[in-house]
Formats: structure tokens, C-alpha cells, sequence
């Protein structure tokens, strides 16, 4: 079933939903190994690569959970179906991680009105070996107590993904913080990570600042949208806060996700991965883009009668018109696909992918990166 405007597509076939979820686990694996090359050439840091990887396994962690969800979609009664964005995103829906979020809440209720795993286990095998009977419903059971047990532990990439802050040390009489938040933005249906690394100059830390952090907070969560530049982002943050400074502000886009078997692409990379031919489970290509905006230096200017405020000025691109386009002082998009997809683009060698960074997943898991 689809949605026209939206092109949203629902998955009614229990085969197609896991193929589906086992690949997004697969590219989900090969993300921690890109930041850790990323890391290695000196593009993040540690603690940048830890929060990215905290979030990458949280992504893991919310498609294993949706593939116990939908385990049985298409044989259960009452299994429903995944719904994905087969056009813009080739990620699931927004819905399907509020929907999440909203089970998460209630996972406790859920669980203490189930049997445990060994008995639904204990009572399949009798139900195989006394009824000769297939034991779907006791299957589909099994799978929503999994399903709810993986919920309760957390850790997995929610709708939302409130600020948190790492420190970083002092620099003089300032401390510097490491804040990061994501959301799973619900215009393009993409995970989106946020770095900010900020100087504070207020007489208490910033985390355990009873007024300022829920202020911060709130303030980030609100601002946290596909659309906003990332230099709107910054002057805003910068014009609330007098104490707190912005120093450098990152996001990371993961997606979209093309796939010849079930995404909608169009132009190089659908014809990329049409020349391809690559077998299942290597069919695929996954966008990565980062935004960076940087502070140039920073300026008093006038507040009130007398005083003034620290206010920081943002370097945008250098090349003619793209500064004030993009709201960045610098962007780079990377592509992650298997070995096969890439020999098709340095075949084909379609204009646009030259400056590309690309990082192709090899034999073992292993990842290379190429310009």
C-alpha cells in the first residue's frame, strides 16, 4: 500500500520486512568502522567518535528492535506492517520510531502481562510435537516480548535524542563542553546528529545548572530541524545564552539509503547500482553528510545601557555565493557502499561524484577510503 504524496510504502511480506531489516543492521555495523577511519585520519576526535558511536549503535539497536517487532508481518493476524520512505529516505518512517518511543513508555506494562521467553518456548514445543501445529500466535508472542525486552533496556536512537554534555577542560577561566543531541527528523525521515562544542563563562558548570541546562535543552531540542542552517542554529543559541559560547557546531546527516531492491532512486546512483548487479545484501549505498559551521572570532557589542555581551562571529564558505547558501563554513558529503556498487561508479564516473569522499566496505567488513 502506498501514499502518493509521500511515497510511503508499506511492507506486507514477512520475507521482504527482514531482508529489509538485516540490511539496515548490516550498514548500520559498517558506520562505527567509517567514524573510526574518520578518527583515524584525524577528522574527530575520541570523545567525538564515542558520542557518534553512541548514536550508530543506538540506530543498531532500534532496527533490531523493529525487526522483532515485525518478525511476523504478513503471518501474524495482528503483526502490522513497516512502513518506509521509499523515495527520500529509504529509512523508515517518522511514525514508526514515535510509535516506538510511545511502546518504550508502557514496556514494563507490557511485559508483566507476558509469559516469560522458556515458556513460550516450552509451549511451542508442545504444541509442535503434541498438535503437529505450526505455533504462529506463540511465535508472533515470543517476538513482541522480545520486542518490548529490547525497549526496556534502552540505548537505542529514539525520536528524540535529548542534549547531553561531555567536558572537555578549561581554557583560562572558561569551561569547554562537548554537547550533542539527534533527533530522527520527521521532514525527511533521517537521522541527524548534532555536535556543539561551546565555552561557558556562567559561575556554574553548565550540566549541573539548575536554570540554564533545562533552558539549553529545551532550546536545542526546538531548533533541531532539517531546514534550519546550521548558522541560524548557532546566531540563535548565541543570542539567548550571553554566558554560553558557540564555538564550532556540527551535523551529521546518515542517509539517504539507496537500495535496487527497494528504494525509488533516480539519476547516477540508480543507474550506479543498475550497472552493479550486485547480489543481495550488497545492493546498496548510504549518503553521509557532514555540516561544519566555525567561529572566526569573537566581538563585544552593546546590551542595556552599559554593558556589553560576547558575541561570536561565524566564518561561512569561502568560495562566492555558497557561504550564505548552505550557512556553513564547510560541507562534505561522503557515500558508503560495497565493493561492487563503487567499480560501477569508477566505471561510469558520473559528474557530481568527483568530489565526493566515497568509503567502500571490502572482504570482512573492512573499510577504505577513496577521493
Amino acid at each position: 500500500m502506498t501514499d502518493s504524496a509521500l511515497d510511503h510504502f508499506s511492507l506486507q511480506d514477512t520475507r521482504v520486512t527482514r531482508r529489509y531489516l538485516e540490511k539496515f543492521g548490516t550498514i548500520t555495523g559498517h558506520l562505527g568502522r567509517v567514524a573510526g577511519q574518520m578518527e583515524a585520519e584525524g577528522r574527530l576526535s575520541r570523545p567525538e567518535v564515542e558520542v557518534l558511536a553512541r548514536y550508530l549503535v543506538g540506530l543498531s539497536l532500534t532496527f533490531r528492535a523493529l525487526g522483532h517487532k515485525y518478525l511476523f508481518s504478513g503471518r501474524a493476524a495482528h503483526a502490522g506492517h513497516l512502513t518506509f520512505d521509499r523515495r527520500e529516505s529509504g529509512f523508515p518512517v517518522f511514525h514508526e520510531l514515535l510509535t516506538m518511543a510511545n511502546d518504550a513508555a508502557q514496556a514494563g506494562k507490557h511485559l508483566s502481562g507476558m509469559r516469560g521467553v522458556e515458556a513460550l518456548k516450552d509451549e511451542m514445543v508442545r504444541t509442535i510435537l503434541g498438535d503437529l501445529q505450526i505455533p504462529t500466535k506463540l511465535q508472533f508472542a515470543l517476538s513482541q516480548r522480545l520486542y518490548y525486552e529490547e525497549l526496556a533496556r534502552g540505548g537505542l536512537f529514539w525520536a528524540r535524542n535529548d542534549p547531553q554534555a561531555v567536558w572537555q577542560g578549561t581554557d583560562g577561566a572558561r569551561r569547554r563542553f562537548l554537547v550533542h543531541w539527534a533527533v530522527y527528523d520527521s521532514q525527511v525521515n533521517l537521522p541527524q546528529i548534532y555536535l556543539m562544542e561551546l565555552e561557558d563563562t556562567g559561575r556554574t558548570g553548565l550540566p549541573k545548572d539548575e536554570r540554564r541546562w533545562p533552558e539549553v535543552q529545551s532550546h536545542l531540542m526546538a531548533q533541531a530541524v532539517a531546514g534550519l542552517k546550521l548558522l541560524t542554529i548557532a546566531r540563535g543559541f548565541d543570542e539567548d545564552f550571553d554566558d554560553l559560547h558557540p564555538r564550532r557546531l556540527r551535523r551529521f546527516h546518515v542517509g539517504p539509503m539507496y537500495s535496487s531492491s527497494f528504494t525509488r532512486q533516480e539519476g547516477p546512483l540508480g543507474r550506479i547500482l543498475d550497472a552493479a548487479k550486485a547480489p543481495p545484501g550488497e545492493d546498496w549505498a548510504l549518503v553521509w553528510t557532514e555540516e561544519e559551521l566555525v567561529a572566526d572570532r569573537a566581538e563585544a557589542v552593546p546590551k542595556g545601557w552599559f554593558g556589553t555581551v560576547e558575541r561570536q562571529v561565524f566564518a561561512l564558505d569561502p568560495f562566492v555565493g555558497r557561504g550564505a547558501e548552505t550557512g556553513a563554513t564547510r560541507t562534505e558529503r561522503a557515500i558508503i557502499l560495497p565493493q561492487r556498487p563503487y567499480q560501477a561508479l569508477a566505471e561510469l564516473n558520473p559528474p557530481g561524484f568527483a568530489d565526493v569522499r566515497k568509503f567502500v566496505v571490502g572482504a570482512g567488513g573492512r573499510v577504505l577510503s577513496y577521493r
